[in-house]
Parts: structure tokens; C-alpha cells; sequence
């Protein structure tokens, strides 16, 4: 039996816990309180929105997610989360959001059989 390894990364206050399983990853993702995309990651990715489809459970606080045609979502633990490219995302409330992500880098989409960015 192998051991998994976890790696551990912080990108603009964003905590994130990876482990590779095979071909996809296992990713726990904290976003502090008061976090937005477009003002704490959009000056380091350099993109107008989050262009990365997430997948998985929010296990502790709530997030809003905004595309750019107005649709909205909104996510409170505990509920499944999934997430199309091209959105900004907000913490909502008072403390930290805690989501555990399922992906497979720039393939999660079609490795999901999702919508490569959001659409009605």
C-alpha cells in the first residue's frame, strides 16, 4: 500500500491542501473571510474571471458565485458545489469558506462531461 502525499500551498490567503490520486486530485480548499476572486486572485491569474470548474463540497461557510451574464449561485455548508469556468466567487458571512475539491487540473470539465464554461 502507497503512501499519499500531501502538498501544501497558501496563494493570496487562499490555504490549499493537494493529494494526487492517480489521475485526478483531492483538494482542500479554505478561502478566508472577506475573500473575493476578482479582488484577491484576478492581479496574480491575470484573467477576468476564475477559469477553473470546480467540483465538490463546501463543508464549512458559503460562497456566491456570479458569471458574467448576471446568473448567480450560492453554496452553504454542507452541500455538493459545482462551479462552471468564468465565474468570480465570493466568501459570504463572517468566517472562512471550506470546500474539499475533486479535479483533474485544466481537464476537470471534460473529464466531468461538463460545460467547458458556464451556459444556460
Amino acid at each position: 500500500m502507497s503512501t499519499l502525499q500531501t502538498e501544501h500551498r497558501e496563494i493570496n490567503g487562499v490555504k490549499v491542501e493537494i493529494t494526487r490520486v492517480g489521475e485526478g486530485r483531492i483538494r482542500r480548499v479554505t478561502y478566508p473571510g472577506g475573500f473575493r476572486w476578482s479582488k484577491d486572485m484576478k492581479p496574480t491569474v491575470k484573467t477576468d474571471s476564475c477559469e477553473h470548474t470546480h467540483v465538490g463540497y463546501i463543508v464549512e461557510g458559503s460562497i456566491e458565485i456570479t458569471y458574467a451574464d448576471g446568473c448567480r449561485a450560492e453554496f452553504t455548508a454542507p452541500q455538493a458545489v459545482v462551479i462552471d469556468a468564468g465565474h468570480d466567487g465570493r466568501v459570504t458571512g463572517n468566517g472562512a469558506a471550506v470546500m474539499i475539491e475533486f479535479d483533474f487540473e485544466g481537464e476537470t470539465a471534460r473529464r466531468f462531461g461538463l460545460p467547458e464554461s458556464h451556459r444556460h
